[in-house]
């Protein structure tokens, strides 16, 4: 049985297991990573051999680290990403390559429908209903989408978003404010099983699951990098970030935001954004606007959106794929019972 992982900024790792009795009873390691000195390669296989093959990728890259001496060093690969590689082939955890990919384009509706999706697309990714999907959103008037740990009175000044018609919405995952007028962003949502990030710590899956899009950026002329914990930055500053949330029934939300073309002054406004928060959002004076997408690629949010979706395709297997009237149906329901609702928006004071 083979398992493959691209260890995200580095390099390949290649396993080879067979198991006997419930435990690993061969493995053979290779890949493009660098190893010093050349004998550690026998130390890292030893240390997994004979392990249960329930282990998880933290105990068996444990049990890597607690064999190898200090002066071993792993360069482009760690003992994490061996576990991750095993894991991935005793069939416990899967690859980009192991799915194919429902893609679903632009559709304009209420924004508060979209945050709704998130959780409705999720839990059928969850329960199998539907495969893991990238969607991207459209939407038809104004809305500020908070995290869902932040307090709507620190972060959000009520008296200006409703005087611009502004309303105000709790998504599922954390993360900081969303402020989203027609046209100004580029969102999308990534529905996973957890199969996908098996063994990747919160702050490694952002990473992980980000990959695709810095190819993406660099067809459209960005040259772009993930910045730890959930920022990518272009050479001239932050284009957006990623927020996540796990699902114990079996899978990932992973969605991501970057400014288009924002009106900074009715940002700043809305928002309750303080100096240290606004370094980081392109802001330096009042009346600029928030462009990074638009200003470095001169192209439309439908052009770029449209590279997006073709530079995910060519990458991935993939089929395109639309809401179901059931799954929009549900959505609805979440938006009047659940988004919609003091008891939700409110719920950190």
């Amino acid at each position: 049985m083979r398992g493959e992982y691209k260890v995200p900024g580095g390099k390949l790792v290649v396993v080879d297991v067979e198991t006997e009795d419930g435990r690993l009873s061969r493995v053979a390691l290779s890949g493009d990573f660098f190893l010093e000195p050349d004998e550690a390669l026998g130390d890292i296989v030893a240390a997994v051999t004979g392990m249960s093959v329930n282990a998880d990728a933290p105990q068996l890259g444990k049990a890597i680290t607690d064999a190898l001496g200090d002066g071993v060093a792993m360069i482009g690969f760690t003992p994490e990403s061996v576990g991750i590689a095993i894991r991935r082939a005793l069939g416990h955890a899967t690859g980009w390559y192991d799915h194919t990919f429902d893609v679903i384009g632009p559709v304009v509706l209420d924004p508060a429908m979209h945050v709704a999706l998130d959780e409705v697309i999720t839990r059928e990714v969850a329960s199998g209903e539907r495969g893991p999907t990238l969607r991207f959103w459209d939407w038809d008037s104004p809305l500020v989408v908070i995290g869902s740990f932040q307090s709507v009175r620190n972060e959000v000044d009520e008296d200006a978003a409703a005087r611009h018609g502004i309303g105000i919405v709790r998504r599922i995952s954390g993360g900081g404010a969303m402020f989203m007028e027609p046209g100004n962003c580029i969102t999308y949502s990534l529905s996973v099983p957890t199969s996908l990030v098996d063994g990747l710590s919160f702050e490694r899956s952002y990473e992980f699951l980000d990959q695709w899009v810095m190819g993406a950026l660099a067809d459209v002329g960005i040259k772009a990098r993930y910045v730890p914990i959930n920022d990518i930055v272009s050479e001239h500053g932050k284009i957006g970030g990623a927020a996540q949330k796990r699902f114990v029934a079996g899978a990932v939300l992973h969605h991501v935001t970057m400014s288009y073309d924002i009106d900074a002054d009715k940002m700043t406004e809305v928002l309750r954004i303080g100096r240290e928060k606004i370094s980081d959002k392109g802001i330096t004076s009042s009346g600029k606007r928030v462009d990074p997408m638009r200003s470095q690629t001169g192209m439309s949010r439908a052009e770029i959106i449209g590279a997006f979706v073709a530079h995910f395709r060519t990458r991935y297997d993939t089929r395109p794929s639309e809401y179901t009237d059931a799954e929009l149906a549900a959505a609805r329901e979440l938006v009047e019972t659940k988004f919609t609702t003091d008891a939700w928006t409110r719920r950190v004071q």
